[in-house]
């Protein structure tokens, strides 16, 4: 199969009709192969009947409904789990990603040999103090933590070699970040493609200011898992150690002065307490770092490695 379009919706219903007969439309005219999977994400409107209803017209759609609203990263990674095109496009429900976009999108994985292509809406149609000045100052935060020199990381139009999606897990609020996430698991080429970006249509957007806050505190925890997952021990051992023999050195140091300084009161100078509470700290992390050996040696996926060839 060529492709599989993996669309993730909340409360929906209006915009899911039109989405789909667009999607239709460019699969008919293009020849592709394709599935159209609807991960709904616990919506509390019509959108599931309406998932239902347009599965009935076209056999290639495919559905999946949560009990719950889990979040974005939830349902792209069911979906990503059930894909079977060789091409998966992932795009939003809301008519503000356009379909029109696929066949290129199509084309530089498959001509070109990208791993992943991520859309960059460089002319966008939301609130500039909302979403537009946030997005470039988040883009550009991520850009120079991450190595990854995209516009727009949180574009929800992307294309994936298959091999990608079945390779990475998203979770937590990690869909802003797996264009991160496919380059630590030894998926570098990256690309980027100018994308049309279309007004909302129907409803208001599902995303609030936490989302932010949240993309924030995401990319550190990526960062740090990326490069520290497997081995915590270099991360909290490092920090350790240099705490420990700063504080031991502030020590050394006010014991000689109390052994040969006459007079010299050690525990009334602030540098004694500074020495003490280095140590300590050392100490914790260091402690820190063996528990998380321990529990990564002890982990499932301890030796799960990503294999590119095999003779």
């Amino acid at each position: 199969m060529d492709l599989s379009v993996l669309v993730p919706l909340y409360n929906e219903e209006e915009s899911l009709p039109e989405l789909i007969a667009w999607i239709e439309r460019v699969m008919l005219e293009n020849n592709y192969s394709y599935e159209i999977i609807l991960v709904d994400d616990g919506s509390n409107d019509n959108s599931w009947n309406v998932v239902k209803q347009l599965k009935a017209s076209n056999e290639r759609i495919r559905g999946i409904r949560f009990r719950r609203n889990y979040g974005k990263s939830a349902a792209l990674n069911k979906g990503f789990e059930v894909a079977v095109g060789n091409v998966v496009i992932t795009m939003d429900a809301d008519l503000q990603d356009s379909p029109d976009e696929i066949p290129g999108l199509y084309r530089m994985i498959t001509a070109e040999g990208f791993d992943l292509v991520s859309g960059w809406k460089k002319k966008r149609y939301d609130s500039k103090i909302t979403k537009n000045i946030p997005s470039k100052i988040y883009n550009a935060a991520a850009r120079r933590m991450s190595g990854v020199k995209l516009h727009d990381m949180n574009c929800g139009l992307k294309a994936y070699r298959k091999e990608v999606v079945k390779s990475i897990e998203v979770y937590g609020e990690m869909h802003r970040y797996i264009p991160v996430i496919a380059k630590w698991a030894g998926f570098r080429r990256i690309g980027e493609k100018v994308v049309s970006h279309q007004k909302r249509k129907y409803g208001v957007t599902k995303f609030g200011w936490e989302r932010f806050i949240n993309g924030f505190l995401d990319l550190i925890s990526i960062m740090f898992v990326s490069r520290f997952g497997k081995k915590p021990m270099h991360l909290f051992g490092a920090l350790g150690s240099l705490l420990f023999f700063t504080g031991f050195i502030i020590a050394g140091y006010l014991a000689y002065a109390k052994l040969f300084l006459a007079g010299y009161k050690m525990t009334e100078r602030p540098l004694f307490y500074l020495g003490l509470l280095a140590m300590v700290l050392g100490t914790q992390l260091f402690v820190a770092g063996f528990l998380g050996e321990l529990i990564s040696r002890s982990s499932s996926d301890r030796n799960h490695y990503l294999v590119e060839e095999e003779f």
